[in-house]
């Protein structure tokens, strides 16, 4: 049983790398410039590590186990786009740079359908672009870096997408530069001060990190023109076109994302708000569902007018009192928002591959197409892969990885 469940497994997995396969192919016809030798050999890295790990995953014959949907645990933020002075960089002479080192990425230029008569992109406030939002931060940056690489690389419009990075150190910026040298970005600084007394004790430490509530300030943060933005976790991969989900329809929504009715929503939540009129009275006349906040679409204008980040500030001002809550940054969310969302496809947020987070299993992908890859839960595919123990679905992310081994 366990063979045929791994062998399914795999003919399944291996469906999503057929298609990616069959998607560069097509995209190598309208971009001459990528050259065939590239492309090929990520076929062959794509294939030969998927393989590696498929037949890894036979033999040993692991039972994949189903786990209720998990809080993602990256996401960071920041307040107010600054090079910061010198007097305020510290005085440490460590650097990121002196950490992290990464291939320079190859050039991604726009399919000729792309192009408008004449349209040169003049800065942020262009109508035509695409807006993506994602935190930089030491600990997740490898996974940022793969993120943005996988956006470019099945982009037909790459040089559309504009990224709204959400740093805690401005040395960042440079990296990203040196290894996106075409991108077009603009980073940030979110001051951890703003939430750091409102952040609750939770369940893991890493959830109590100041930069996975920044997303909470993406309206105030990004300038006035940007009216919508896509926000992504660091911990994922896109293998569709981002512009697909850009396009998502909101309604009346001020934020979309795929939902999980299926899941039971009374866990996030502790008994005391429940058994409270006052607080559990929040969800009467709507149907809430866990949604994963680590891939939304959202409307800048809705949410600047009616003030939803007060509104989320409130719910955390009441958990610090009354103990509502035991994750980190998602009840605020789903407090405000569940019942309230757009929902999009769930081929967008392939979420829970990091695993279990007590035990650390692998996780198989949901049934259906794959347009994004979520590596939520508390293994993350570059240290599994780094330790060579990866999980299988792991070799999906490794064609994206642009680190530089030291050895």
């Amino acid at each position: 049983a366990d063979l045929k469940g791994a062998s399914s497994f795999f003919l399944s997995s291996l469906s999503v790398i057929l298609a990616d396969r069959f998607y560069f192919k097509s995209k190598k016809k309208r971009r001459g410039s990528r050259g065939i030798n590239g492309i090929k050999m990520l076929w062959v890295m794509q294939f030969s590590g998927f393989f590696s790990a498929a037949m890894l995953m036979i033999v040993l014959s692991p039972s994949f186990q189903s786990f209720p949907p998990a809080e993602a645990i990256r996401s960071s933020h920041l307040h107010a786009y600054l090079r910061l002075p010198s007097y305020q960089v510290s005085s440490s002479t460590y650097s990121p740079l002196d950490r992290f080192s990464f291939r320079k990425a190859s050039e991604f230029g726009n399919a000729d359908k792309c192009r408008s008569t004449d349209h040169k992109i003049t800065g942020v406030c262009d109508p035509s672009l695409v807006h993506v939002a994602i935190t930089l931060d030491v600990e997740y940056l490898r996974g940022s870096i793969a993120a943005v690489h996988s956006i470019l690389q099945h982009s037909l419009c790459p040089e559309n997408v504009f990224f709204h990075f959400l740093v805690s150190d401005t040395d960042l910026e440079t990296l990203v530069r040196s290894t996106f040298p075409q991108l077009k970005f603009k980073a940030y600084y979110f001051d951890p001060a703003i939430v750091r007394n409102l952040i609750s004790s939770s369940v893991r430490q890493a959830l109590e990190q100041p930069l996975n509530y920044a997303r909470n300030y993406l309206a105030d943060l990004l300038e006035p023109c940007v009216r919508r933005v896509i926000y992504l976790d660091s911990d994922l991969v896109v293998v569709d076109d981002i512009a697909k989900l850009w396009s998502t329809n909101l309604g009346s929504r001020t934020i979309g994302a795929p939902e999980y009715c299926h899941a039971n929503f009374t866990k996030y939540f502790t008994s005391g708000f429940w058994s409270a009129e006052r607080f559990s009275g929040t969800f009467k006349g709507r149907k809430p569902c866990y949604f994963n906040t680590g891939v939304m679409v959202i409307d800048l204008v809705k949410w600047r007018r009616v003030g939803y980040t007060k509104r989320i500030e409130r719910w955390m001002e009441i958990q610090k009192t009354d103990r509502i809550y035991e994750l980190g940054s998602l009840p605020p969310f789903l407090l405000v928002f569940a019942g309230r969302v757009a929902p999009i496809e769930h081929r967008w947020n392939q979420h829970g591959l990091g695993g279990d987070n007590v035990r650390g299993s692998c996780r198989g992908l949901h049934p259906g197409p794959v347009s994004l890859l979520h590596w939520s839960g508390s293994g993350k595919p570059w240290d599994r892969l780094d330790s060579r123990r990866p999980c299988p679905l792991d070799a999906l992310w490794a064609p994206y990885d642009l680190y530089r081994h030291s050895h």
